[in-house]
């Protein structure tokens, strides 16, 4: 166990934070296998699936749980197959 004060307080933070960051991860990843499945089954409403990950991935990078860049790749990513099936 923590002694110093500072030490103490991070021991209670980090398991709040953690659980934050998986919560906001996963909504990513889930926001992510969406678009992968409209994709595949060629679903009318991949654009709004698209744009929930945008805004998913967005907001996690605002927070740091993910780096920005991986937010746009995910971003281009998601489009660029939408716009693929579209084809």
């Amino acid at each position: 166990m923590a002694n110093i004060k500072s030490a103490e307080k991070r021991a209670r933070q980090t398991p709040v934070r953690t659980q934050r960051n998986k919560a906001t991860r996963t909504r990513v990843k889930n926001a992510r296998k969406a678009v992968v499945e409209s994709v595949k089954t060629g679903a009318k409403d991949a654009a709004a699936k698209v744009s929930a990950l945008a805004s998913a991935a967005d907001r996690a990078a605002k927070r740091g749980v993910i780096h920005k860049n991986k937010a746009n790749r995910l971003k281009s990513r998601a489009v660029k197959a939408v716009k693929a099936a579209k084809k």
